[in-house]
């Protein structure tokens, strides 16, 4: 018999992962990183922590992304963070406990991958677990009107992947999820630094570039368009540290060619999309979401490509986390959501 009921979605991303537990809100924001000891396999740290180790960590200490291009790349690792993730956030439930848990996982994902993040989530005792995707959870969570005939569109780009999709009447209409956002513009980054200046960096500084002085356009009429920052890492040619000034044009070229790979997708989504809903998006225009959405710039560009308006979400780093809890306020609503949303027997 169950006497209380927990509502909680989380946001499984390759970079970040959050929890929002109903009424409370977001209770958790950390990366998805464990760090576990190679001999004993106990595990040593999670999160902001562990991430502090990535590139310095002795050989007896292994620093672990377990999610990869938005998918569980380590099964034991993903459960060993996400169980250490709970625990902080829902101390102790007891039998009269019954948790319902919805998770947002990219919009490409296949069955077999669906699967495993049902399982991971399974083993931290959830009775009944939903499966949303992302772009869904994202639209939810930025307030767009979803159960609406009135067509939206949403670009969510994260860590691992960039998820855009079409929404009408509380479902997809048509989807592209790309294997292409914040990791691969880190990639861009660092190849970028090493073809130009000879110089070797970490994933670390390539983050902090892109955070500090990254852009996708320039606006040549704003003075505060240029920013400039010193970037450390280990010459090539002489083997010794270094350190260069760069500014928001070396930061552009990195990243034209991964972002260049984001607006046609979204240009694709657009293509698939059935006349009557075109004519909605153009009235309403595309939100975007996620880490990745807030790069400077990056929605003048797209509203260049397309011709729509584009907006950014006030809450985009929180969007998808945000939505997989608020879709808990209506269980009849989320079985449709989710397409599928299956209960342990017990």
């Amino acid at each position: 018999m169950c006497l209380f009921v927990k509502d909680m979605g989380i946001d499984l991303g390759t970079a970040n992962t959050l929890i929002y537990i109903k009424n409370k809100g977001i209770v958790l924001n950390e990366p998805s990183v464990i760090a576990v000891d190679s001999y004993t396999k106990s595990v040593l740290a999670t999160g902001r922590e562990a991430k502090n180790m990535i590139g310095k960590a002795p050989e007896n200490i292994r620093v672990i992304r377990p999610l990869q291009d938005g998918v569980i790349s380590d099964f034991e690792m993903t459960a060993s963070m996400l169980r250490s993730y709970i625990k902080r956030v829902m101390p102790e439930t007891s039998i009269f406990t019954k948790v319902r848990i919805v998770v947002g996982v990219p919009s490409g994902v296949t069955e077999v991958e669906k699967r495993a993040v049902e399982e991971v989530i399974r083993q931290m005792g959830a009775k009944e677990v939903y499966i949303l995707e992302e772009p869904m959870a994202a639209a939810i969570g930025t307030g767009l009107a979803v159960d609406s005939a009135m067509g939206c569109m949403i670009a969510d780009i994260g860590g691992g992947t960039s998820d855009i999709a079409i929404i009408a009447l509380g479902g997809i209409v048509t989807s592209t999820s790309l294997r292409h956002a914040g990791d691969k513009l880190n990639e861009a980054i660092i190849a970028y630094m090493r073809k130009q200046y000879d110089l070797l960096i970490g994933d670390k500084t390539a983050e902090e570039i892109k955070e500090k002085i990254g852009c996708a356009y320039i606006d040549k009429s704003d003075p505060d368009s240029i920013r400039q920052m010193n970037a450390r890492g280990r010459d090539i040619i002489t083997g010794l540290p270094k350190t260069i000034s760069i500014n928001s044009i070396d930061a552009m070229k990195a990243l034209e060619e991964p972002i260049k790979i984001i607006i046609d997708g979204i240009r694709s989504t657009l293509e698939k999309t059935p006349p009557e809903i075109s004519a909605d998006i153009v009235s309403n225009g595309l939100m975007l979401s996620g880490g990745g959405g807030l790069i400077r710039g990056l929605d003048t560009l797209i509203e260049q490509s397309t011709g729509l308006k584009v907006t950014i979400a006030e809450n985009a780093l929180e969007a998808v986390a945000e939505g997989t809890g608020k879709s808990l306020s209506n269980i009849e609503k989320i079985q449709k959501y989710a397409g599928r949303g299956t209960k342990k027997r017990v």
